[in-house]
């Protein structure tokens, strides 16, 4: 597996990343919400230091991570009641279909 290296910005510090070339969107959009979550910190609490304000992103984003997780384990992430209805809908269709078909 290829690597390549990466430079990115993160709170204004820039750091230089390996990744596959697979990987890289993921890796840039990984990167693109911590930098949005660091500097949302730094501009509405008085949290100073660069480590300290990672910290606090790293909790805030855990803490989604979390909520997502425990959303999906309950079935609530995804439209679950929406891919029923379009799973019967689908199935009535084809149900018909066949009838028809039947018929014939």
């Amino acid at each position: 597996m290829t690597t390549k290296q990466v430079e990115v910005s993160i709170l204004g510090q820039s750091y230089r990343l390996a990744c596959s070339p697979e990987t890289e969107a993921a890796l840039l959009e990984a990167v693109a919400r911590v930098d949005v979550e660091m500097t949302k910190i730094r501009g509405s609490s008085n949290v100073r230091g660069t480590d300290r304000i990672a910290v606090m992103a790293a909790l805030s984003l855990a803490s989604e991570l979390l909520k997502l997780q425990q959303s999906v384990r309950h079935g609530e992430a995804f439209p679950a009641e929406e891919i029923r209805r379009t799973m019967r809908q689908m199935n009535e269709k084809l149900g018909a279909v066949l009838d028809q078909h039947e018929a014939l």
